[in-house]
């Protein structure tokens, strides 16, 4: 069973979610550390997945309904 465009763009924006949080309880004295950089990069890839996988779940919803 595959799952849903949706399912996994509430995934990923979830998990960019966390991964921002992490990433700002990782801050010390600066901001300019590899970790925090690290997390901030990797939630951002997770955002740009997210808005991808939503784009996608509403062009098919809306092809199903022009199909009708």
């Amino acid at each position: 069973m595959k799952a849903s465009p949706l399912f996994m763009a509430s995934l990923y924006f979830i998990m960019g979610v966390v991964f921002t949080y992490i990433a700002a309880q990782s801050v010390e004295e600066t901001i300019w550390n590899f970790i925090t950089i690290f997390l901030a990069i990797l939630a951002t890839f997770d955002f740009a997945v997210s808005i991808r996988l939503f784009n996608l779940h509403f062009r098919i919803k809306n092809q199903k309904n022009n199909n009708k």
